[in-house]
């Protein structure tokens, strides 16, 4: 679990040097991109989501169905993705969408170069453009490859970095838009997962809204199952079934007889589209 993205203590010590605070920001994402072509209707999903580093076996995700969680993140791809998928396979999609679960799809793409820590594909102001561009369409294939239709969201994962740095901050903000262009062309949604104290800060309070994520997903490890009561930006941002909250890390579970460590998130925003 802990190597799906960087160390869970890393995150934890990343999160608290950066600091809780947060600002209120300005008004929704706008996906300009969108507007002209007709969208597959948004599949929703609002309850209780978790992630954790390697999809589960078949067996296991029957065994935890009906319980706590209705949606299960799942690591589709990105060369920053931190653990071998054996059960990730289109059959996998299907047999688990049959059983009931709604999937998340979460992709690891390039980290900035002011981040701590090393990622095997960083990015930089020159490369940043390029990149976003690459990993946008990497990240359609690999969806479309697990039966993840047109019309699904994306979710970009972006780890803590130090936003006050203006030019690493603006090289992140040109991947992100290039990404996000490389799946609005593909009919896919944008999503965004990133610390309500860094990366998610640095997409809701952006001025320039354009070809941001249309759906937040923030990291605010506080123990509460709510994409509301702690929201951090103005009520009016991601409104509408945009936003998805992890509120707890690294809680080993047990369910009929299956021991899974995970990460649980409060969902209120798009699912894969797999039927």
């Amino acid at each position: 679990m802990s190597k799906h993205r960087i160390s869970k203590k890393g995150r934890y010590i990343a999160w608290a040097t950066a600091g809780a605070a947060v600002v209120a920001g300005a008004g929704i994402a706008a996906q300009t991109s969108m507007a002209a072509t007709t969208w597959p209707a948004q599949k929703t999903y609002t309850g209780r989501a978790f992630d954790t580093c390697a999809a589960p076996s078949l067996s296991a995700m029957k065994a935890w169905h009906g319980g706590l969680y209705g949606a299960a993140a799942v690591y589709i791809g990105g060369k920053n993705r931190g653990c071998s998928q054996p059960n990730l396979t289109a059959s996998w999609v299907k047999s688990v969408s049959t059983v009931g679960w709604k999937l998340i799809p979460l992709y690891v793409g390039a980290q900035p170069s002011c981040q701590t820590g090393s990622s095997p594909e960083k990015l930089t102001a020159s490369t940043a453009a390029s990149l976003g561009a690459t990993d946008g369409a990497d990240a359609v294939t690999k969806a479309s490859a697990l039966g993840m239709k047109a019309g699904s969201p994306i979710y970009l994962d972006m780890e803590s970095y130090d936003i006050t740095n203006t030019a690493c901050n603006k090289a992140v903000l040109t991947y992100v838009r290039a990404f996000d262009k490389a799946l609005h062309a593909k009919t896919y949604r944008t999503g965004y997962y990133g610390f309500t104290s860094s990366s998610a800060k640095a997409i809701a309070t952006a001025t320039d809204k354009t070809d941001l994520p249309g759906n937040l997903w923030y990291a605010l490890w506080d123990k509460t199952n709510t994409t509301t009561t702690d929201w951090p930006w103005g009520s009016t941002q991601f409104t509408n079934h945009s936003r998805a909250h992890q509120y707890m890390v690294n809680s080993k579970e047990t369910r009929n007889g299956f021991t899974i460590t995970v990460d649980r998130d409060a969902w209120d925003a798009p699912v894969a589209i797999t039927g």
